[in-house]
């Protein structure tokens, strides 16, 4: 019953409608995507052997019960058979657990009170239409869904997509976000987006999107380039 852990730490959350509060992150090892902008390639081999009670343990130790914790990876979807007992094991600790995942894999199991927040791959990423779209079905008004955009093409998709599946009725929130250079060191600053946030941003406003803009605030923060914040 062990899971490949490549960190646990603690931080502010970056992104969601939780941007800017405490948040244990629990970052699980793999991903079988490779998104052309991914800024977490390091997790995607190493990491340790922990059991899911060492998790909880060392999550405990960070946060006292009732804080915020997001499992994330790389993909923790992989490791579905641990990872659904300890997110339920979090839940009954009194924690507001966060899941960040593609879709690509299936969410059917993933408990009740777990937050998906559902990173929908864009064209540009490479790793378009790994979206299973059966997934759709799994979430509830407490879920939230994210595009990682880094150009028109991306907008567009992400615009269309949202207004097809009517968004904004399934789920708590719709995130378009500037995605970040991968090699984006140095400078705190929109300088690093791939994507000028202000283009976005009048893009949205242009087509009265029923989406809001999401910064990843943590690399405005702290150099982009630093590992566990």
């Amino acid at each position: 019953m062990d899971m490949q852990i490549t960190e646990i730490y603690k931080s502010l959350q970056g992104e969601s409608t939780y941007a800017g509060l405490p948040c244990v992150f629990v970052r699980l090892t793999g991903c079988n995507l490779r998104c052309t902008w991914c800024d977490t390639e390091y997790s995607f081999y190493g990491g340790k052997k922990m059991t899911p009670e060492q998790v909880l343990d060392e999550v405990e130790s960070l946060s006292p019960m009732g804080g915020l914790v997001e499992i994330t990876g790389g993909e923790p979807m992989l490791q579905e058979r641990e990872l659904v007992p300890l997110m339920q094991w979090l839940l009954d600790a009194g924690y507001k657990v966060l899941l960040e995942t593609s879709g690509e894999r299936s969410l059917d199991n993933v408990p009740d009170g777990v937050v998906k927040i559902v990173d929908v791959k864009c064209p540009d990423s490479g790793e378009g239409d790994t979206f299973r779209i059966e997934n759709l079905e799994t979430l509830s008004q407490h879920d939230e869904i994210k595009f990682v955009l880094s150009g028109r093409s991306d907008y567009e998709f992400a615009r269309d997509f949202t207004l097809r599946h009517d968004l904004a009725r399934r789920v708590n929130a719709v995130l378009f976000s500037p995605a970040f250079r991968k090699d984006a060191t140095g400078a705190r600053d929109a300088s690093n987006c791939l994507l000028d946030p202000q283009e976005l941003a009048e893009w949205m406003l242009e087509d009265n999107v029923p989406a809001r803009l999401g910064l990843q605030i943590h690399k405005l923060i702290w150099d982009p380039a630093l590992k566990g914040v």
